[in-house]
């Protein structure tokens, strides 16, 4: 069984078939998905799509890229949302350095003042670092040093290094689509180096299709691509990745999976 650790379902892309794309998923062996939110304006449908199936589990934040829709009350508002809705995690949250024009002063305060709610309520982070996974492991270590925060960041594209910085700083690293593409030497050398117990699996859906549907809209059944190609990086059983992976989910977003 998988549990798919990041996707969009709430997104318009699946407006006509919802249903249906949750279905093959669960046919593909897809038990469990984490919904991460962007702006305020989208928490309630956010909470409307994850409460038709028991599998789909909500996480709220505000991401960097949609600082056009973030107001200063939004992080007041989440705090209040979190504490009523109780998700399963923060986010999704973070920095993008990669996209001209975002006012990086302004994705700093939000990514703190989410990263200061983690620490607060206990509940893990789900991080978007996109050239930008330097910036955020600052930032961890500084609000969140010594253990107080911990989470994913999500669509991993950085360094060993960095992988093993933020191991220790109690963050796994999702992997997605990208690492289906013969072209991803460095995310190849992380997934086989990094310890089994750091790797989530994730899809990004409805982005980040894996190699065999570029240009096609991605859902949470292709994690099974996922799956196979870290198992093949690593020498090891499908099964085996599954598992651990599933695992290393349920115990960071705190949702029960033995014997679903």
């Amino acid at each position: 069984m998988l549990f798919d650790s990041h996707c969009h379902l709430d997104a318009p892309e699946f407006d006509d078939d919802r249903a249906a794309v949750v279905s093959r998923a669960r046919a593909a062996g897809v038990r469990w998905q984490l919904v991460p939110g962007t702006h305020r304006d989208e928490w309630p449908a956010l909470r409307e799509a994850c409460a038709a199936d028991a599998g789909l589990h909500a996480a709220y934040g505000l991401h960097p890229t949609f600082l056009v829709h973030h107001r200063p009350a939004d992080l007041d508002a989440l705090a209040d949302w979190v504490a009523r809705e109780r998700p399963a995690a923060i986010g999704e949250c973070g920095l993008d350095f990669c996209v001209e024009g975002l006012d990086r002063d302004a994705q700093q305060r939000y990514f703190e003042g989410q990263l200061e709610l983690a620490r607060e309520t206990g509940l893990p982070l789900v991080v978007h670092a996109r050239r930008a996974v330097e910036a955020v492991i600052h930032a961890i270590r500084r609000i969140g040093g010594a253990g107080r925060v911990r989470g994913v960041v999500h669509s991993y594209a950085g360094s060993e290094e960095q992988a093993r910085q933020l191991h220790g700083l109690g963050f796994l690293i999702g992997i997605g689509g990208p690492v289906t593409y013969a072209r991803a030497k460095r995310m190849h050398r992380v997934v086989a180096a990094a310890p089994l117990e750091q790797l989530l699996l994730e899809t990004d859906a409805p982005d980040q299709p894996d190699c065999a549907h570029r240009g096609q809209r991605n859902e949470p059944a292709r994690i099974v691509a996922v799956c196979e190609a870290v198992a093949r990086l690593r020498e090891a059983a499908p099964a085996e990745v599954a598992a651990a992976t599933t695992r290393n989910a349920a115990q960071l977003f705190g949702i029960g999976v033995e014997g679903d």
